[in-house]
């Protein structure tokens, strides 16, 4: 189940799903340590109402849930109504800005004409540390709240109604000896006060209210997490002491001046878009860590090939969202990021695959030997990729003493690397993983990503008065160019191939297949004008061969592209990256405010597949449109908000 909203600020990083229950919750890294979702799934933090002898959880389909957010606040709201009880529910939900506490302001309302006595059940099932053994789980009498702590990390859940403090509660076992959930023992709306457990541990409170006709109560509840007991009693003392409402109404306005900080005009966009590019601004914010880690996605359900999720630091990625946030004015972070990705760096002056976001090596499938030959277990496009988005980022920023500081520990060895790991018959970078991570190959957007970073080194080092490396490394990227066009051109097909497999024992072999990337690499990395004749034919090309004929429309990655294709599908699925690129193109060659008609409206497609609280998946089923893989996918909200910056300067420029 895809995540409806994600709130967080930069330490912690709570998911929730389309019923408004917790599924992820992420501390002390956005990203790293997900203390809620199993392997499978099934953690979630339940929410449930007993009414007139009935016990009724938001998972049940006769609650009608709206998941939604103010747009630029980065607070959440729900509304669930059971039409049979007379019930309706409604929640507004924050992350505060600087505290490490999740708030749930909820209000239940009696839709029935009589006076009825209610209770409100908030479950709580914690896999602390990624792991349901160990863990311990308390009814505390010295703050009259509930812990559950491992180790370094202790959640503190606490709940008021009406000034009173919580008194119902359990604490029990789930997922072992034979317990499928303490939230359970609420059917019979007693909870038996059992103090403490250890082992796999899960926790509820009953909240009990009387509600006259047509009246409504409100009930605030908060979960603070600490490394320590004595700090979560501190940071609880806080809320008491700040009151909940206020922590929230304070987290809105932080979150809605960050969202407007820069004077940046959106009203060309229309108010759907330009809410979709506000939204994106804070998905992307809440996906990154304080610490400069820019996960993919926080969305654990999605696990990858069923062994891994999303919650990883892509180099790639990363820095394409960085972009994005430099271009919106939010250079201040991106700087954490460039400094985090240096501090990774191999000492061979390459990055790896996916790096966790406290630092550590990622898991991955790339293998050190391949055909029975030691390789590096890379995708170049990675180091290249951060190396160029950092040129851009000073073009922006002009900050030379930042780039400086850089200049030796990653700039310099980085484009060492490059101009070192080259196939010199071929004169194109040597095989490595392609951007999808799927072929082992010299790919055209790898190639053209390596052109644009060598372009980017020679320049700095020319900045800094590095004159022999500028030389070398602009004489590289300049034969590099005249290679991509030689080798990787197919003037017959009338488009940039795929790619070239690299033998040193045997033919090389020439991977034709169209691939939006091959499209949009050489161009976007200078190796081509937009403008180009080559870059008009292979857009046709695209045109024919991975535009989405269906409901989505849309484009594909490439020809054939399996990944999480539907049996029910005749096409692969669409990206919103690979159609924000066909739109990002679109508006490079504009002359004219009309050549411009097309690509808004790829930005009114891709704000069509949004979710009511503005997230984007991966990607889309061709005919339903339902979100598939994962979501949020950062990726794709990066390059909408960086399509919808070029198509305002664009129009700008036009106008």
């Amino acid at each position: 189940m895809a995540r409806s909203i994600t709130l967080g600020n930069g330490n912690i990083l709570v998911g929730l799903d389309y019923r408004g229950q917790v599924r992820d919750f992420y501390f002390p890294y956005v990203g790293h340590n997900n203390h809620v979702s199993g392997a499978s799934g099934s953690f979630v933090h339940r929410i449930g109402v007993y009414a007139d002898g009935e016990m009724s959880w938001l998972e049940g389909s006769e609650w009608s849930v709206i998941v939604g957010d103010d747009t630029t606040s980065l607070v959440g709201s729900l509304t669930a109504k059971h039409e049979r009880l007379g019930l309706l529910l409604t929640s507004i939900d924050a992350v505060h800005n600087e505290a490490n506490v999740f708030l749930r302001q909820f209000t239940l309302t009696n839709l029935r004409p009589e006076t009825r006595s209610v209770t409100l059940y908030l479950a709580q099932q914690f896999r602390i540390s990624e792991s349901r053994r160990g863990d311990t789980g308390l009814y505390d009498p010295r703050v009259k709240a509930i812990t559950h702590y491992k180790g370094n990390t202790t959640f503190l859940v606490n709940a008021f109604v009406d000034d009173q403090q919580f008194t119902e509660y359990n604490i029990g076992l789930f997922g072992i000896e034979g317990r499928e959930g303490t939230y359970m023992d609420a059917q019979d709306n007693f909870l038996e006060k059992n103090p403490v457990e250890h082992g796999s541990v899960d926790s509820i409170i009953g909240l009990p209210m009387v509600l006259n006709t047509d009246d409504a109560v409100t009930a605030d509840y908060w979960i603070v997490v600490a490394g320590t007991m004595a700090q979560a009693h501190d940071l609880n003392a806080y809320v008491l002491l700040e009151t909940p409402a206020r922590l929230i109404a304070s987290t809105k306005n932080y979150w809605q001046a960050w969202v407007d900080k820069e004077d940046f005009d959106t009203t060309p966009l229309g108010e759907d878009l330009a809410l979709l590019y506000k939204r994106s601004l804070t998905i992307i914010r809440t996906h990154t860590d304080n610490r400069g880690a820019i996960i993919a996605s926080s969305d654990t359900d999605m696990l990858h090939h069923g062994r891994d999720t999303y919650s990883y630091v892509w180099p790639r990625d990363g820095a394409i969202v960085a972009h994005a946030l430099d271009v919106a004015g939010y250079s201040d972070i991106t700087k954490k990021f460039f400094s985090f990705m240096a501090d990774r760096l191999e000492r061979g002056g390459y990055l790896m695959h996916k790096y966790a976001a406290d630092g550590a090596l990622g898991s991955s499938w790339h293998p050190w030997v391949i055909e029975g030959q030691p390789e590096f277990p890379i995708q170049e496009d990675e180091t290249a990729l951060v190396l160029y988005m950092l040129h851009q980022h000073y073009l922006l920023e002009r900050d030379l003493e930042y780039i400086e500081s850089l200049y030796n520990p990653f700039i310099e060895p980085a484009a060492n690397f490059m101009v070192e790991y080259i196939e010199a018959r071929l004169g194109l970078p040597q095989n490595s993983y392609d951007l999808w991570e799927e072929k082992y190959c010299i790919s055209t957007y790898t190639s053209s990503a390596v052109y644009g970073a060598l372009s980017a080194a020679a320049k700095f080092a020319e900045m800094l008065g590095k004159v022999d490396a500028a030389r070398t490394y602009n004489a590289v990227a300049q034969k590099m160019q005249s290679a991509i066009l030689e080798h990787l051109y197919d003037e017959e097909r009338g488009y940039f191939i795929k790619g070239i497999r690299a033998y040193d024992d045997k033919e090389d072999v020439r991977d034709t297949v169209v691939d939006m990337s091959s499209f949009f690499g050489p161009f976007y990395f200078g190796v081509i004008e937009a403008a180009d004749a080559r870059v008009a034919r292979m857009f046709k090309v695209v045109e024919d061969t991975l535009k989405v004929q269906a409901a989505s429309e849309g484009y594909v990655r490439y020809e054939r592209d399996n990944y999480y294709k539907m049996q029910d599908a005749d096409s692969p699925n669409p990206w919103v990256v690979t159609t924000m690129w066909v739109a990002q193109y679109l508006i490079a060659i504009a002359t004219s405010k009309d050549d411009l008609t097309r690509a808004y409206a790829m930005l009114a497609w891709t704000a069509s597949h949004a979710t009511g609280s503005g997230t984007l998946a991966e990607q889309m089923h061709p005919h339903t449109r339902v979100h598939l893989s994962t979501a949020p996918l950062v990726w794709s909200h990066a390059e909408y908000v960086m399509t919808c910056r070029a198509y305002l300067q664009k129009l700008a420029a036009l106008t």
